[in-house]
C-alpha cells in the first residue's frame, strides 16, 4: 500500500489537532513521536496496522486519511484486505470481525471480489468469536459459490476459502471430513499452471498434517510434514516453518522415536525463538515435557 499522493500529512496533522493531541499523544503505543512528525510531513509512510492504530485514537474511519478526489479508492479496499490478513496471521478474530462490521456497507465493497473476501473471513471469524461451527461454514460456502458454484477449476482464492472450511471442519474435530477437503484444496492447487502465494502450499499441509496426527495416522501426517518442510526451505518462506517441525517430532514421539522427535522440537524452539516468537517457543516446551512424560 503507498499513501503518496493522497495528501495525508495534511489530514494526519488536521487530523491529530482537531482531536487536541500532540504528536507525542498520537505516538503512545503506536509509534515514537519523531515518525508522527515524518508522516506528517511525508517523510515516511505508516504501515497499515500504525494507520489502523491512529484511526482509531482519532476517532476517524480508517478511509478518512484517504483523498478521494485526488485518488483511485480501490486502493482503500487494498489496504483493507491487508489488514485483515494480518490480523489472521496473528489470529486476531475480534479485530477481524470489527473492520467487516464497518466495512460490509461500504460501496467499495460490493464488488464481488471484495465482498467475496468480507464474506469468506465473516465465516473464519464466526467459528472461532462465536463457535458457531454451522453458521460459520454456510458463509464460508456461500462466499465459494460466489465465484464457483459447481467446485471445480477452482481459483488460488477459492482453493483457499475451501482450506478454511477444511480447518474448521479439523478445529470442530470432524478430522475424516477435514482430511477430504483437505486433500481437495492440495489436488486443485497442484493443478493450477502457477500459485501467486506459496504460504498457501503450507496452511493445507500443515492443516492435513495436524488432522492426521489426531486420526492417529502419523506416518502420513509425517509425510505432509517433510513437504511443509522442503516448501518453506525452497521458497525461503518462515511461515508455519515452527509449527511444522513441531508436528513432525509430536509424531516421531508417538511412534515411539522419542530421540528424533525430541530434536525436531527442539529445533521448533529454537525456530520459535528467531521468530520472536516467545508464547510459541513456551508452549512447546510444555507440551515436550508431557509427551516425553508419559513415553
Amino acid at each position: 500500500m503507498s499513501l503518496v499522493g493522497y495528501n495525508f500529512g495534511e489530514i494526519l496533522q488536521s487530523s491529530r489537532t482537531f482531536k487536541g493531541l500532540n504528536p507525542a499523544e498520537l505516538a503512545e503505543g503506536i509509534c515514537s513521536e519523531a515518525e508522527i512528525i515524518q508522516f506528517e510531513k511525508e517523510e515516511k509512510y505508516p504501515t497499515i496496522d500504525q494507520l489502523y492504530k491512529m484511526a482509531l485514537k482519532l476517532d476517524v474511519e480508517l478511509n478518512h486519511f484517504f483523498d478521494f478526489a485526488s485518488t483511485d479508492t480501490y486502493n482503500y479496499a487494498i489496504a483493507v484486505t491487508e489488514l485483515i490478513k494480518k490480523y489472521k496471521r496473528e489470529r486476531d478474530y475480534a479485530a477481524i470481525n470489527e473492520i467487516i462490521q464497518k466495512e460490509q456497507d461500504n460501496p467499495l465493497f460490493k464488488h464481488t471480489s471484495f465482498s467475496q473476501f468480507l464474506l469468506w473471513h465473516e465465516g473464519i471469524s464466526t467459528y472461532y468469536l462465536e463457535e458457531d461451527k454451522e453458521r460459520s461454514l454456510g458463509l464460508l460456502s456461500k462466499a465459494l459459490s460466489m465465484t464457483n458454484k459447481a467446485d471445480t477449476d477452482l481459483t488460488e482464492r477459492e482453493i483457499e476459502i475451501l482450506t478454511s472450511i477444511a480447518i474448521v471442519e479439523k478445529d470442530s474435530g470432524n478430522l475424516d471430513k477435514a482430511v477430504e477437503v483437505f486433500l481437495s484444496a492440495l489436488n486443485n492447487l497442484a493443478s493450477l499452471p502457477q500459485v501467486q502465494d506459496s504460504s498457501i502450499w503450507l496452511r493445507i499441509l500443515y492443516g492435513l498434517a495436524q488432522a492426521l496426527s489426531k486420526l492417529e495416522r502419523y506416518e502420513e501426517s509425517l509425510i505432509y510434514c517433510s513437504k511443509g518442510i522442503d516448501n518453506c526451505i525452497y521458497e525461503e518462506n518462515m511461515y508455519l516453518f515452527g509449527e511444522l517441525h513441531y508436528q513432525t517430532g509430536m509424531n516421531f514421539i508417538k511412534l515411539g522415536k522419542l530421540e528424533k522427535g525430541k530434536g525436531y522440537l527442539e529445533k521448533a524452539i529454537t525456530i520459535f525463538g528467531l521468530q520472536k516468537n516467545e508464547k510459541f517457543a513456551s508452549l512447546v516446551e510444555t507440551e515436550m515435557e508431557k509427551l516425553l512424560k508419559y513415553c
